[in-house]
């Protein structure tokens, strides 16, 4: 625990780092690790499992941009068979899990380039340069014995008992890689669904409320992870369909009253006004399926009618163009056509034409 100095900018005026002091004094929070990651890929890894924990429990907002969560990563490169670890160096000025991953590629081939050419590694920090995926030194960086460390007087020790830990534990929410096994299991999702949707606790809220209302866990998911996930990034974050409308647009597409395609219209729809009845908003937009026979079968016998050389070709035997007269139909009715009802009603009435 620390209280924060300040935040210096390296990138807002060229060759001048700025200071911003607007978070001067505020308290924070410094979580280390070990030498535990081997390679730029799965610390970032770490960084988004760590993040997602710390949303979840209302820690913090994890934003990098606002300065809620900073990171400094450390790297150091040893020879294959080696089991000491080489000299570290730091690298700062990251501002986003993406770049922690770039920056530390970019200081392990600097590091191996040094050893390979027959220099060594000096202990520094290093700022990174997003523009130019390049690192540069900042400062020599001291050991530990140079910052003159000695105990606070005014801070006496502090023994957390052990009984507070349990409540606390407790408290807890229920974390994100508990909540991708329970998704797993009890929704039975993939794996990699189950991984998309805990990523942020107001998805996986969102998505348990889909279903709470009603909707199957599979086509929950794939409605959560496509269209509002894709209309949450365009509109600030926010998941703009209520769950219950969601769940009615899922039960109208699988029940046939809309195709798949026009549900996305729909959504659109309710999106923009915030909800509403999806049956209703098909209906004004004219995108309801019709099932009617009658009027099924007059659209057909009008496709039947217009196309006497195709309909010859079939009864000969060409029967790979029922998905021609399909199309065909679809095209007379507008989309409204009820897709899984023509083909039996086409085969229907070509096959009684021919007799």
């Amino acid at each position: 625990m620390e209280e924060d100095a300040g935040k210096s900018l390296h990138d807002r005026f060229p060759k001048a780092t700025a200071v911003d002091l607007n978070r001067s004094g505020v308290p924070l929070v410094e979580i280390v690790t070990g030498p535990d990651f081997r390679s730029p890929p799965e610390a970032r890894a770490y960084l988004l499992a760590l993040k997602a924990v710390l949303e979840y429990a209302d820690i913090s907002d994890c934003d990098l941009e606002k300065g809620s969560l900073r990171v400094d990563a450390n790297l150091s490169v040893r020879r294959a068979g080696d089991t000491a670890l080489g000299t570290k160096t730091e690298v700062k000025n990251i501002n986003s899990f993406a770049f922690v991953e770039k920056a530390l590629a970019v200081e392990r081939d600097r590091q191996i380039a040094v050893l390979t050419a027959g220099g060594h590694v000096d202990q520094q920090t290093m700022l990174y340069d997003a523009k130019a995926n390049a690192v540069r030194p900042q400062r020599t960086k001291e050991e530990s014995k140079d910052y003159r460390y000695f105990p606070e007087p005014d801070l006496p020790p502090l023994v957390v008992p052990e009984a507070w830990l349990t409540e606390e534990r407790a408290a807890l929410p229920e974390l994100p890689a508990a909540k991708r096994e329970r998704f797993a299991t009890q929704y039975g999702l993939p794996a990699q669904d189950a991984a998309v949707l805990v990523q942020a606790r107001a998805v996986a809220d969102y998505f348990e409320a889909v279903v709470g209302a009603g909707a199957e866990a599979k086509p929950a998911a794939n409605w959560v992870m496509g269209e509002a996930l894709a209309d949450a990034n365009t509109n600030g974050g926010t998941l703009r369909v209520p769950a219950d409308g969601l769940a009615r647009l899922i039960a109208l597409v699988q029940e046939g009253g809309v195709s798949r395609q026009a549900g996305k219209r729909v959504f659109t729809e309710l999106a923009g006004r915030g909800g509403g009845d999806p049956r209703a908003i098909a209906g004004s937009l004219g995108l309801l399926q019709v099932a009617d026979a009658g009027a099924l079968t007059r659209w057909v016998d009008e496709v039947l009618a217009a196309q006497p050389d195709e309909v010859a070709r079939y009864r000969g035997g060409e029967t790979k163009l029922l998905a021609f007269f399909v199309g065909q139909v679809m095209k007379v009715s507008k989309g409204k056509a009820d897709p899984k009802l023509v083909p039996p009603l086409l085969k229907e009435r070509l096959e009684a034409a021919s007799r």
